[in-house]
């Protein structure tokens, strides 16, 4: 290889890239199965047991889904949601054993307590209506949200949310009304309505506090995730304040904000925007901690450790397809990290042997030909490829040419103003100058 004097001092960096015994220590990378009951306890509410059961349909390990439905059951049966209860038992079987089954005496119990309580909640509320005090209609229809979400009839909890916005005297009411409409629209995944009302909370900037400013930010990269926005994504989930804590652990973890945050960094900051806004950022350095997988592939990649740096990645990918909002994602992102990673490789080289590169990346020589070709026919990198000899050789532009084209242009402009001074001197000492005529 033969490196370029301005990017030579990366160099030695990329060149043991590929060797064990010249790689800094590190932490040993955990390739183990997901805790489920540590992972579980990161959350609460609905998206504890949307998780679990999200978890179940997609580990392909029976004791694993079965721990999981497990885990779902015992929730569920803290709360309401009896229809959600008979799906989990459906799922059980019997695979548990009796203490796991339908349990209809508990399914009635709770379905009538359910009737009575929504009677209750519909004179109560018929009763505000007639006396027209608007703050007692708002808190009707907030706890009618409360008892459809509790119930699992999103739709009906949605509808009871936004029809507080009618009946809201202050801002501090608006707020509470978007976060609720925010909540139950990302349990039904219409991140639509979830960017429309994160849009509608920040306009009261004055009623806003930093639990309620990070709140909105997750729910925001969440939207911009689903939309494969994900360098709008990586920029919200950075700016989390860590007043965020577990005051949000019904949407998001703060273990979450690190991984969702770093991943979508990777695949879409340049190298600049990565140490400025990441490796430099002191708020998001609190939510790394607490991912070290993530904050050590993140330096490893800005390190140009790229072998350290995808065995991170490899390693994580199992548990990563299991999450609720970045299983879908998580191929196209890890292609892009990987395409940046190969683009940032050979960036500082005039020619790369790819026997040595593909040793750095571990893999073939032929699979890495195949991903260089496709990253060449899409212009992102600009080379050619010699296969006989398995070198890869830079387009660079050259530069003695460039210098003598600057060289004979500045000379160009420069005879240009040497000649109008000329002109101008002339002019002056020969009085050749044309006078406006005043007016009296």
């Amino acid at each position: 290889m033969e490196p370029d004097e301005d990017l030579g001092l990366i160099a030695d960096e990329i060149y043991s890239n590929g060797d064990e015994n010249t790689q800094r220590h590190r932490p040993i990378i955990s390739s183990e199965q997901l805790d489920i009951e540590a992972y579980a306890a990161l959350y609460s509410g609905r998206t504890k047991i949307m998780r679990l059961l999200f978890i179940a349909d997609r580990c392909g390990n029976v004791s694993m889904q079965l721990e999981a439905l497990r885990m779902a059951y015992d929730e569920i049966k803290k709360g309401e949601n009896t229809q959600l209860f008979r799906e989990v038992v459906q799922k059980i079987d019997g695979r548990l054993g009796t203490n796991y089954g339908s349990d209809p005496a508990w399914a009635d119990s709770v379905d009538r307590r359910a009737d009575l309580r929504k009677e209750k909640l519909e004179s109560e509320l018929n009763a505000y209506r007639t006396n027209l005090i608007k703050e007692s209609i708002r808190m009707g229809y907030n706890d009618f949200g409360d008892f459809y979400y509790a119930h699992g009839q999103l739709g009906e909890a949605f509808k009871n949310y936004v029809r507080t916005r009618d009946y809201c005297t202050t801002a501090k009411h608006i707020i509470h009304m978007c976060l609720n409409a925010i909540l139950v629209s990302i349990e039904m995944g219409q991140f639509t309505h979830v960017t429309s009302y994160v849009s509608k909370a920040e306009q009261s900037q004055d009623a806003l506090d930093a639990i309620t400013v990070a709140k909105l930010r997750c729910a925001a990269g969440l939207a911009h995730l689903e939309a494969k926005k994900y360098k709008l994504a990586a920029r919200k989930f950075l700016e989390v304040g860590p007043e965020l804590g577990n005051n949000y652990t019904e949407v998001i973890a703060p273990q979450d904000v690190a991984t969702y945050g770093g991943l979508c960094a990777l695949a879409s900051f340049d190298r600049a925007e990565l140490k400025s806004k990441v490796i430099d950022n002191i708020n998001f350095r609190n939510f790394l901690e607490l991912v070290p997988e993530i904050r050590e592939l993140i330096h490893d990649f800005y390190t140009s450790h790229y072998a350290s740096c995808l065995e991170y990645l490899g390693n994580l990918k199992a548990n990563l397809l299991l999450d609720i909002h970045l299983h879908d994602h998580v191929e196209t992102l890890y292609d892009q990290i990987r395409s940046k990673a190969l683009i940032q490789y050979t960036h500082p080289f005039v020619s790369v042997d790819l026997n040595m590169m593909a040793n750095a990346f571990k893999t073939s020589v032929a699979g890495l030909e195949k991903e260089l070709e496709a990253l060449i026919t899409d212009n992102q990198i600009q080379a050619r490829i010699d296969s006989h000899n398995k070198i890869l050789y830079a387009r660079h532009a050259d530069q003695r040419n460039a210098t003598f084209q600057k060289v004979l242009q500045t000379g160009k402009e420069f005879d240009r103003d040497v000649r109008s001074m000329l002109l101008r001197a002339n002019l002056l000492k020969h009085d050749y100058i044309v006078r406006t005529s005043r007016k009296h």
